[in-house]
């Protein structure tokens, strides 16, 4: 009977010993497996971009100031894809904001003529309206000069964009950035040459790298042309490499350079900035990125 019992209490011993080591680590032989805890619930993290943001400072160039949509040679900012107040276009600030708020709670900073240079005196005029979002279309009158060889080094307009998002940041750290590509200005020039009145207003010098002697299909012009379309190419590398460095920026993904603008959203007045159909569009494909959870 002792012989029995000293049996026993070995294979319970043993059996024991073999279920601790295929469970939990830290038991003995003999006593009972430790309960295992039951895990906490992670606790979500804030999302740092915010789908419906409460105020805008849109910064840029002539295509931000709505440039030729409702008459000739001049700004048109209401009907701005940004910041506009026209129902038809329906701008950014209205899709977000209400049109209650427009007027108060959006700001257009941005300036017809300018280049990537002028972003960081900009941002700093973005920052101190303190925006929940800002939006920068720039980089068209970069690759839009009298030349080809007078367009931004792909260096000079790196730094500058780089500058101006560090400006942003300093006064407005937590202002999120939704950031245009630039447009894609040979698709520019082939639907805007096929008009007569087009052709007349380009030769006055708008935009003479790309679009100076528009009908030359020649080996040259078509070259100079892939020059400046390369560079816009370059340019929207670096709008995207930079931005994504930044937690709260956001790049449009190239959907503005992608969009195929046609004639009747063009400036009827110059065939070359966008006309209030056209700003209309590029409200909607801002709208989307911005908002996209």
């Amino acid at each position: 009977m002792r012989g029995r019992r000293r049996f026993r209490t070995a294979v319970a011993v043993a059996t024991a010993g073999l279920l601790c080591a295929g469970a939990l680590a830290g038991c003995t032989a003999g006593e009972p497996a430790a309960k295992v805890p039951s895990a906490r619930p992670v606790p979500k993290a804030t999302p740092l971009w915010d789908v419906s943001p409460a105020s805008v400072a849109a910064v840029g160039d002539s295509v931000t100031r709505a440039f030729d949509a409702c008459s000739v040679l001049a700004d048109c900012p209401e009907v701005s894809w940004a910041t506009g107040t026209d129902a038809a276009v329906n701008s950014l600030a209205l899709r977000l904001l209400g049109p209650a708020k427009v007027a108060t709670h959006s700001w257009n900073l941005a300036r017809t003529g300018a280049r990537m240079a002028e972003l960081p005196e900009q941002m700093a005029g973005a920052a101190a309206e303190k925006p929940e979002l800002v939006t920068v279309m720039m980089g068209a009158n970069d690759a839009c000069r009298p030349t080809p060889g007078a367009m931004t080094p792909v260096a000079d307009f790196r730094a500058s964009f780089e500058t101006a998002l560090a400006r942003l940041r300093a006064g407005a750290p937590k202002a999120q950035v939704y950031v245009s590509s630039v447009p894609d200005l040979r698709h520019l020039w082939s639907t805007g040459r096929v008009s007569p009145l087009g052709l007349q207003v380009w030769k006055l010098g708008i935009c003479g790298s790309m679009l100076a002697d528009a009908e030359d299909l020649g080996p040259a012009a078509e070259r100079r042309r892939a020059e400046v379309r390369d560079r816009v190419v370059a340019y929207n590398r670096v709008l995207k490499e930079v931005c994504a460095k930044d937690a709260r920026c956001r790049y449009d993904g190239g959907a503005v350079f992608g969009f195929r603008f046609d004639g009747g959203q063009l400036s009827p007045w110059d065939w070359f900035h966008p006309s209030k159909d056209g700003q209309a569009r590029l409200a909607e494909l801002a709208y989307r990125r911005i908002t996209k959870e």
